[in-house]
C-alpha cells in the first residue's frame, strides 16, 4: 500500500542564499509599504463621504503594517543567522510504500530534502 507522508524541505544558508533572502524580504517590505501608501491615498479620498469604507481602508492598512513588521523581523533574523544554518522552507508530500511487517515508527520518522544554492544536497530518509 502507498501512503502520502510529509517531507521537510530545508535550505542551507550560504552567502548567495542569504543575499537572496535579504533581497526577497526587502522587496516584500517595500511592496507592503507601497500598498499602505496607496491605501492611505484612497482612504483620504473617501474619508468624508463614507465612514464605513474609510474604516475598511484603515483595517487594510493595519493588516499590511502588521505584515511589514513581520517581514522586518524576518529580515533581522536572516542578518543574525550564521552561514551553514538550516532553514525550513516548506513541506512537500512524498509517496511511501507500506507493507505488512514494516516498522511504523521508522516509516513515520521525519525525512528531509536539504537544498544548497538551489541544488539538492542531501536526502535524509528515516
Amino acid at each position: 500500500m502507498k501512503i502520502l507522508h510529509q517531507v521537510a524541505v530545508k535550505q542551507i544558508l550560504t552567502e548567495t542564499s542569504k543575499q537572496a533572502l535579504i533581497e526577497q524580504f526587502s522587496n516584500k517590505k517595500k511592496l507592503l509599504e507601497q500598498e499602505c501608501d496607496q491605501l492611505y491615498f484612497e482612504y483620504k479620498k473617501v474619508e468624508k463621504s463614507s465612514k464605513q469604507l474609510a474604516t475598511q481602508f484603515l483595517k487594510e492598512i493595519d493588516k499590511r503594517r502588521e505584515k511589514a513588521k513581520l517581514v522586518e523581523f524576518q529580515l533581522q533574523q536572516v542578518h543574525t543567522l550564521p552561514i551553514g544554518s538550516e532553514l525550513k522552507e516548506k513541506d512537500v508530500e512524498a509517496i511511501v510504500e507500506v507493507n505488512v511487517g514494516d516498522n511504523w515508527n521508522a516509516l513515520m520518522k521525519e525525512s528531509a530534502i536539504v537544498i544548497k544554492d538551489g541544488i539538492v544536497d542531501q536526502i535524509r530518509l528515516r
